[in-house]
């Protein structure tokens, strides 16, 4: 006498989508888990998926987007990833951008979650580069609300800028694993230099209810070293 209960494949659980922030922690930390991304590429499209899946709700983000008015962009931590990776939220002021810089060998997810920014793709210098010789602008490309890119130092340097003059802008990275260290690079010498960033805590007043998606606190812009990031601090811009 058979039985077809022996035979029939288990069936695998069902993967939760994609709604909200948690729900995209929740997935990045299952598909992470207590490696990062490492040399596994198969990870990298995995992650690029899933940002590209959650779709930008201000709701869900907006007590990490602080920023103190007069400074190019804060990032704000969202989550640590249990030390293989972290998740932060920049906030871009108007007009501003990031210096040329590298990732110090980390993989970089970015996804935008408000606004636009244009990333700027620059060409490592050479040994055969001339002392003072400008960097190589390979390409821009232009990112809208919810556009994701990659980025890693064996496709190059790159910049981040705000295009707008009268909106600021908010990104989502993701780096794997965490750094706190990269080269900056002067765009008409190829020079670099080693840049650090220190974490302070924001936290806004008791009494204030955001308006909107992003509010004003104060933060921390010294290149300095700091504490260990938790949670809702802010590390200086590089």
């Amino acid at each position: 006498m058979s039985s077809n209960s022996s035979s029939s494949p288990a069936l695998a659980p069902a993967e939760h989508p994609v709604r909200t922030m948690q729900d995209l922690i929740s997935r990045l930390n299952s598909t992470l888990g207590n490696t990062g991304l490492g040399d596994d590429l198969s990870r990298v499209h995995q992650v690029k998926k899933l940002m590209r899946e959650y779709i930008s709700q201000s709701d869900d983000w907006y007590q990490y987007a602080v920023y103190q008015e007069g400074t190019r962009y804060t990032r704000n931590l969202v989550d640590d990833g249990n030390g293989k990776y972290n998740l932060l939220i920049l906030v871009w002021g108007e007009g501003q951008s990031s210096p040329i810089h590298d990732h110090a060998g980390s993989h970089c997810m970015m996804k935008l979650l408000a606004g636009e920014l244009d990333e700027e793709l620059y060409a490592w210098p050479t040994e055969e580069s001339v002392e003072g010789e400008q960097l190589r602008l390979k390409r821009v490309a232009p990112l809208k609300t919810n556009s994701v890119a990659y980025m890693h130092d064996k496709i190059g340097l790159h910049r981040i800028g705000n295009p707008s003059t009268s909106k600021k802008a908010v990104s989502l990275h993701l780096y794997s694993p965490p750094f706190s260290m990269c080269k900056t690079f002067d765009q008409s010498t190829g020079a670099a230099v080693e840049s650090s960033c220190a974490a302070s805590r924001i936290t806004p007043p008791p009494s204030e209810t955001p308006s909107s998606s992003i509010y004003t606190c104060a933060a921390s812009f010294e290149a300095t070293s700091g504490p260990g990031l938790q949670p809702g601090h802010a590390i200086t811009s590089i």
